[in-house]
């Protein structure tokens, strides 16, 4: 069976003539020499590289379908009928002291210095893509007020169309990043941070010595990759003098501006878009090691690390570099992976899936605790939306994993919110939204929640995705909370890998949780044998 099939996906914009399609190639059974489209090789054959990509870009973001075999939709949840862990201590679990709403869903991450976060999720890196670039003050807003952390991606410096470089060529001035971290931080509420994503080119730019003297952040990522591609940050370009100028900045542009063939295809009108790269990083102990001292003598307190689906080799260097330089935090982003632009066919056809990758992890993470050396705390992604898929990536990467980090999902509210202001200036609500009312505080349930956050002053500037944001997250607060008291864990280090079940034997093989007629079997036998 074909785990996903080729040449035809809405994130091309393409599809099969046929109804009948060979599983392998995703060519239709029968192409007939007439037929007007759409699959892509039909439009390949005019559009060519255009194709490698979603689009269109800047207004979409795109997640790979493939089917894995084993996914996180292949674990169930264990509910129990009795007991309570994870209570304030000297409270004796009964039905008036073990209830959902008094559930604590608060994580914290660090080495040494902690941040605490409300809820146990995070953004993606939103970095230099056209999506995070016009909804930021909708994510940014909305991730602060709801108490989470969020990551400003790679690039944002280096493709700042303001940006001003001193005589080294380091960043001396960089408004959209100012920006940036002048939004979340005006609404930070002390729990979690806003950190800044560091690649190749930043690090060349100098942007953390920027942004920690300019701003004062405590906390830099590194990059070392993402579930969506194994190459570098890419964004498209529709004009000739923008992609000339990120090619003199140091970037890789293809197709090359300064080629006069690319000139006059561009001048044309057949040749549309270029196409900014980041390059490919390389990685050492050595090298590693290096750049942590030199990014703690610059000032920065915690150090994270994002890695996505490479081979277990990389994820082991990961977690055991990690923990001989204490790295407070490191995400590991499994296949498939979500994009504002990545390369479609890479994005379904490499990389480790996020269950398989997040085992192994947890396997690492537990071979050097056991060695007695401490681990850095862990934070899944990839793929999740929904209070259940953080539960379970609790619970599979426990007691090491302190929290998930969400991409399209936490977008989605802001582009939401956003349209909504546009359809109430319209006065053009459709009926998914009207049907709730025709005013903002009719239509979201928590508008009067944030104002009381904010204050009746400022909630007229607070941004209605950002509202989406905290009203998206507070459904994921109370759900955990549901699924939290269901498992008598009461607060996130409660849960245990006890707390899920395997429900085909080759999840279980994968991923070392017990298939769900061999968990607690050894507890009911005990049971009916006494």
């Amino acid at each position: 069976m074909n785990l996903q099939r080729p040449n035809g996906n809405d994130a091309t914009q393409t599809t099969n003539r046929s109804k009948n399609v060979v599983p392998m190639s995703g060519l239709c059974s029968r192409c007939t020499d007439d037929c007007t489209g759409n699959c892509e090789v039909f439009k390949s054959t005019f559009r060519g590289r255009e194709l490698i990509y979603p689009g269109p870009f800047g207004s979409v973001t795109a997640g790979a379908d493939k089917d894995y075999p084993v996914d996180y939709s292949h674990f169930n949840i264990q509910g129990y009928a009795f007991g309570g862990r994870g209570l304030p201590d000297g409270v004796v679990a009964t039905p008036d002291t073990a209830t959902f709403p008094g559930v604590d869903t608060s994580t914290e991450y660090g080495w040494d210095e902690k941040v605490k976060m409300r809820v146990p999720v995070f953004t993606g890196a939103l970095g230099s893509t056209e999506i995070a670039r016009k909804y930021w003050e909708h994510f940014a807003i909305g991730a602060a007020i709801t108490g989470v952390t969020l990551v400003c991606g790679e690039n944002v410096c280096g493709i700042d169309p303001q940006l001003e470089l001193d005589g080294n060529g380091k960043v001396s001035k960089s408004p959209d990043m100012d920006r940036r971290i002048e939004t979340y931080k005006r609404y930070h509420r002390d729990m979690g941070e806003i950190l800044v994503q560091m690649n190749v080119e930043d690090t060349r730019l100098g942007v953390a010595e920027y942004v920690h003297s300019k701003h004062g952040l405590n906390t830099i990522e590194l990059k070392w990759g993402q579930g969506a591609k194994c190459i570098g940050g890419e964004i498209k370009v529709s004009s000739l003098e923008r992609a000339r100028e990120l090619q003199r900045r140091g970037y890789i542009v293809t197709p090359d501006p300064s080629d006069h063939v690319n000139v006059d295809a561009f001048k044309d009108g057949s040749l549309k878009e270029f196409e900014r790269h980041s390059r490919l990083g390389f990685i050492s102990e050595e090298s590693f090691m290096a750049e942590v001292e030199r990014l703690r003598k610059i000032g920065f307190t915690r150090i994270t690390l994002k890695t996505g689906a490479y081979s277990l080799r990389e994820l082991a260097m990961a977690i055991k570099w990690g923990a001989k330089a204490k790295i407070d935090l490191i995400t590991i982003d499994g296949a498939p992976g979500g994009t504002g632009m990545s390369p479609w066919r890479m994005m379904e056809e490499w990389g480790v899936p996020s269950v398989y990758l997040h085992a192994a992890a947890r396997e690492f993470a537990q071979r050097l605790a056991d060695k007695g050396e401490r681990v850095p705390d862990l934070a899944f992604a990839g793929g999740f939306s929904s209070e259940d898929g953080v539960f379970k990536a609790l619970a599979l990467g426990a007691p090491f994993t302190k929290a998930v980090c969400m991409g399209r999902a936490l977008m989605i509210p802001g582009m939401v919110g956003k349209n909504i202001t546009g359809w109430l200036a319209e006065g053009k609500l459709p009926r998914t939204v009207g049907q709730f009312g025709a005013s903002v505080e009719e239509i979201f349930v928590h508008y009067e929640d944030v104002k009381e956050l904010v204050g009746a002053n400022e909630i007229k500037n607070i941004p209605l995705g950002a509202i989406g944001i905290y009203s998206y997250a507070e459904k994921l607060r109370v759900g955990l909370q549901q699924l939290m008291a269901g498992a008598r864990c009461f607060n996130l280090p409660a849960i245990s890998r006890r707390e899920l079940m395997s429900l085909t034997e080759e999840c279980a093989k994968v991923s070392g949780i017990p298939y769900v007629m061999e968990a607690y079997r050894q507890e009911a036998l005990d049971i009916l044998d006494g």
